[in-house]
């Protein structure tokens, strides 16, 4: 026989199933449902659920009537009959909440419930709230076994449909944000100058912006459906399939620079950036933007030829910083470091100034500033000096450049060294001054003599008077000729053996002058790189050490000494010493007008050595000294890397 009871109790079981079955059904209807089936099975006046923050009870939803026990009002939870409830994994029941020990006075004074029973709510984990049935009488006899399972069930049930609200919710919040992002995305899509484009995980576009028919060609419809390598050049494709399986991993990919074919035939150079699109923690789509680079990439080639053209320039050239205080130098090509030897870690962040020295004229610079200052090109030319101390004439060209704002931002200089040409000009200089001033000379002494030709003296021979001065105008010639030769010869530098040298210019004055003694002292010097003329001009020093000493005994010492990366040729003699106006004419490096040499000697000596880097000095009162100061070269140097570019023509 049929329990009547037994069947009324699954009827209200039922109805708490069909509450949260139907998924449809609004969360708040399934509650009011559970919360009324519960209220009749149990026979009491009120049910409700509650929600429980930061210790404060408030009510979400209720069944029955109730002056303090209604949706949306709160209390503490220490004065809360729900206080014992959230504390308990099964239900708290109540029979007379008045003498129970499980109820506040404070509570039962606050909401005057006669009897109780609640179960906490759990989702997701969590504590939630509670469900609570009560009445304001108190029960005749404690809840059964039977009526607080049901109440478990209903607790249970409200939890799951807690959780599924909380699902549903977040997933409606996540399906608004996607189609906020797509009206985001469509609407910068239909402005945007770039490419904006999704692929489906197969690589498939499904989505391309009009932008593409401005950048490729092809009508965004068209190539929906295509896979994205479909219109690529075969050299990236495998770069761009790299990048599609970093993407499917869940890594974006930024700068990745492809080539695709343009409709008409073309090459069109596309920048992406691209991210995968990630739902519930699996990539489902990629999304990315591109942009047309091809004029960007164009710019970057040319820029490279330019760099590269101005890095093997022969001439120097410099790019200094305009916006920064003292306009610092940013670059130097190769040409720059060979002609100063200054590398480009010594001079980047420096100014020009570095390449001044003592004898840089101060007008010249001043004029070169005021140009810079002005921010309009200036050229001068100046002397400068390279990284080892070597003075040699520069040049320099300084043009500003301005951006597309008119602003100057940087200066380009270039710097052309014209120590040949200069040196060319000196020695021309020299040779009008002297010959001019030595032939003024002897002519005034023909011109003397001159008048005895038709009735000379007794004591005078005129003719031997004459043809001396006229001897030492062809020698002078001769001299100046000679001058000039060198002078329109190229140099060629080679390696020559300083020992061997020196006894060579020894031992041709050893036959020649028999009575003079020409020494050459042991010395462990350095071969020397310079022109094979540099014998010509240790020869001159040793002919006027002998031809100026009265005695006939001269006697010539030649030494030769390294000194880091020179040798020091040095051509010493006891006899009466270089005339001071002498030595002052070779020490300032040129002749003035209350100052000449007697010839050019001295002169042919200085234009062979600077002419290989080199430098002379020349002094003495009792006796003189003559020094050649020349560049070194290694046993396994070659001539390539010892050899020196001119310096100026006087010192």
């Amino acid at each position: 026989m049929t329990d009547p009871d037994f069947e009324s109790r699954e009827r209200y079981r039922e109805r708490v199933y069909e509450a949260f079955a139907d998924r449809r059904r609004p969360f708040e209807d399934a509650i009011e449902a559970a919360l009324s089936a519960g209220r009749e099975r149990l026979d009491v006046e009120l049910g409700f659920l509650t929600q429980i923050v930061d210790d404060v009870q408030r009510i979400e939803q209720t069944v029955g009537d109730h002056d303090r026990i209604r949706p949306g009002e709160r209390c503490p939870l220490g004065v809360a009959y729900c206080r014992r409830t959230v504390e308990l994994e099964g239900n708290l029941s109540v029979q007379d909440a008045r003498a129970s020990s499980s109820i506040a006075e404070a509570a039962y004074e606050t909401f005057e419930l006669g009897s109780y029973i609640g179960s906490r709510v759990v989702a997701n984990g969590d504590v939630y709230g509670t469900v609570c049935f009560a009445d304001g009488d108190e029960r005749d006899a404690p809840f059964s076994e039977a009526e607080e399972l049901f109440v478990e069930l209903v607790t249970r049930l409200v939890g799951r449909g807690i959780e599924r609200r909380e699902y549903d919710r977040e997933r409606a919040e996540r399906t608004a944000d996607l189609r906020a992002e797509k009206r985001r995305f469509e609407g910068i899509a239909q402005n945007s100058f770039d490419v904006l484009f999704r692929v489906d995980t197969d690589g498939r576009f499904t989505y391309v912006s009009e932008a593409v028919e401005r950048v490729l060609g092809y009508e965004p419809d068209r190539l929906v459906g295509e896979l994205f390598t479909q219109h690529m050049t075969s050299s990236g494709v495998t770069d761009a399939l790299n990048a599609f399986s970093r993407l499917l991993e869940g890594t974006a990919v930024e700068q990745l620079e492809l080539t695709f074919d343009h409709r008409d035939g073309s090459e069109v150079v596309v920048e992406l950036n691209a991210t995968p699109v990630i739902e519930e923690g699996a990539v489902t789509a990629i999304q990315g933007v591109g942009r047309d680079v091809t004029e960007r990439k164009e710019r970057e080639a040319e820029l490279r030829v330019r760099t590269r053209a101005m890095d093997e320039a022969e001439v120097p050239i410099t790019l200094a910083d305009a916006t920064e205080p003292d306009d610092p130098i940013i670059y130097v090509n190769e040409a720059f470091e060979a002609v100063t030897g200054y590398s480009e870690t010594d001079v980047l962040g420096e100014n020009l100034r570095l390449l001044q020295g003592p004898k840089t004229d101060p007008e010249t610079v001043a004029m070169l500033r005021e140009g810079v200052e002005a921010q309009r090109p200036v050229t001068t030319e100046l002397l400068n000096y390279r990284r080892d101390g070597s003075p040699f004439w520069n040049r320099m060209t300084i043009t500003p450049i301005e951006d597309e704002t008119g602003t100057v931002t940087h200066f380009l200089g270039f710097q052309q060294e014209v120590t040949e040409r200069k040196r060319s000009e000196q020695l021309v200089g020299l040779l009008n001054r002297v010959l001019r001033h030595n032939l003024r000379n002897e002519l005034t002494v023909i011109q003397g003599y001159a008048e005895f030709v038709g009735d000379p003296p007794s004591d005078i021979d005129v003719g031997e008077r004459i043809r001396r001065p006229v001897d030492r105008l062809v020698e002078l010639s001769e001299r100046a000729h000679e001058l000039e030769t060198y002078a329109a010869r190229d140099a060629r530098p080679t390696r020559i053996d300083t020992a061997a040298l020196l006894e060579s210019v020894a031992v041709d004055h050893r036959e020649r002058v028999p009575a003079a003694t020409v020494i050459v002292e042991d010395g462990t010097a350095s071969d020397v790189c310079a022109g094979a003329e540099l014998e010509r001009a240790v020869d001159e020093l040793v002919t006027n050490a002998l031809v100026h000493d009265p005695a006939p005994d001269t006697t010539v010492r030649l030494t030769a000494r390294s000194s880091d990366e020179w040798v020091e040729v040095v051509v010493a003699d006891d006899g009466p010493g270089i005339p001071s106006m002498e030595a002052a004419v070779v020490e300032a490096g040129e002749e003035t007008a209350l100052q000449h040499g007697k010839g050019l000697g001295l002169w042919l000596v200085n234009w062979i050595v600077t002419r290989y880097g080199g430098s002379f000095q020349i002094a003495g009162e009792d006796g003189t000294v003559a020094t050649l100061r020349l560049p070194a070269i290694g046993e396994d140097q070659s001539v390539e890397d010892a050899a020196r570019r001119p310096t100026v023509l006087f010192r």
